[in-house]
C-alpha cells in the first residue's frame, strides 16, 4: 500500500477525531477548515516519525493537539466566541429532540473552549475516549497530573453546564 493509500485509510479511520479536535479549538467555520487542513498536513509530515512506541491513534491525536495549540497561540490576539456548527445529523426522532441535542452540544463545546488550556486538553481527549494513562503519554504529563486536571475539568464543565447547581463538597 502506497503512502497516499495509507494516508487515505488513516483519514477514513481517524478523520472524525481530527475534525472534532479542530472544532474544540476553533469556532469560526472558515478558520476551523484551515485548521483542519493544517492538522492534516502536520499528520502527513509526522507519520514517518511514528516508530510504534505509542498507538497510531494516540500519535495522531498528539500531532493534532500540538498543531491546534500553535493555531490558538497565533489567534490569541483576537479570540473568537462563536458557537460550533453541528454538521452531524441527529438520530433523534423529532425536531425538538434534535434542537435540544444541538443546544447541549453547543453548550458543551463552549464550556470546553472556555476551559484553560491545561484542562481543555485532557477533557477533550477524554471525550475522544482516551484513558488517563494514554492522555498522560499524549500530553507528556504524569498520570497523577492528568487525573487532577480531569477532576478539575469535570468540575468546571459541570458548573458551566449547570450553574444553578451547588458545587459538590468533598470531605
Amino acid at each position: 500500500m502506497g503512502r497516499d493509500q495509507t494516508f487515505e485509510a488513516l483519514l477514513a479511520e481517524h478523520g472524525a477525531m481530527l475534525r472534532r479536535i479542530a472544532s474544540a479549538y476553533e469556532a469560526d467555520r472558515e478558520r476551523r477548515r484551515e485548521l483542519e487542513q493544517d492538522i492534516l498536513l502536520a499528520v502527513w509530515r509526522a507519520l514517518p516519525r511514528h516508530r510504534g512506541e505509542a498507538p497510531l491513534r494516540a500519535f495522531i491525536a498528539r500531532v493534532a493537539h500540538n498543531r491546534a495549540i500553535t493555531h490558538v497561540s497565533r489567534e490569541a490576539a483576537e479570540p473568537r466566541r462563536q458557537p460550533l456548527d453541528d454538521e452531524t445529523p441527529s438520530d433523534a426522532p423529532t425536531p425538538q429532540d434534535s434542537a435540544e441535542t444541538r443546544d447541549l452540544h453547543d453548550r458543551l463545546a463552549r464550556a470546553v473552549r472556555a476551559l484553560p488550556l491545561s484542562l481543555r486538553q485532557p477533557a477533550l481527549l477524554t471525550l475522544e475516549g482516551f484513558a488517563p494513562a494514554e492522555i498522560a503519554d499524549i500530553l507528556g504529563l504524569n498520570p497523577n497530573t492528568v487525573s487532577i486536571r480531569l477532576t478539575r475539568a469535570r468540575a468546571a464543565l459541570r458548573q458551566a453546564l449547570n450553574p444553578d447547581a451547588s458545587p459538590e463538597v468533598h470531605p
